[in-house]
């Protein structure tokens, strides 16, 4: 089970340096979006996906992928590929027994200058009692339209 929120995030707002902390590729793309079912490459890794439908919880399911596969899988997606870099930002909330990562998300290609970050939790009381940091913009975690699956059916129009 998968239980997230998710935050747009003013880049200039970041208190700090995100090149200071780890971070990871990405490159996604969607062989269905209802329910969703996604190829990753991350650095060097590579997985299918299965997400349950929901919002903030749903079922989630990862699979190991070879390059040859993944590869393979990717041809067949459709919508836009997505790339951006996670930065992965440690969040210690007070409420919480457990530390948090804050998933900080700098998308590139057609979705360059969106920055949202994400943060998942153990259930969803904890997720509902977060007390976001003070550089976290908009909650959209009910909003679909920010939800991956849903940017990679966006059309844009050449200019």
């Amino acid at each position: 089970m998968e239980i997230e929120k998710k935050y747009l995030i003013n880049k200039a707002e970041i208190p700090f340096e995100i090149e200071n902390f780890e971070s990871h590729l990405i490159e996604q793309a969607y062989l269905c979006t209802d329910p969703v079912v996604r190829v990753r490459k991350e650095d060097d890794s590579y997985y299918m996906t299965y997400k349950g439908r929901g919002l903030m919880a749903r079922e989630e399911y990862n699979l190991p992928l070879n390059e040859t596969a993944y590869s393979h899988l990717l041809k067949k997606a459709d919508g836009n590929i997505i790339t951006k870099r996670r930065y992965l930002i440690p969040f210690n909330e007070n409420s919480l027994q457990k530390p948090l990562t804050i998933e900080l998300d700098i998308f590139e290609g057609n979705f360059k200058g969106i920055c949202l970050a994400e943060i998942e939790f153990e259930s969803v009381e904890d997720a509902e009692s977060l007390q976001p940091p003070t550089w976290f913009g908009k909650d959209v975690t009910y909003e679909k339209s920010y939800h991956n699956s849903e940017m990679s059916k966006q059309i844009f129009q050449v200019v």
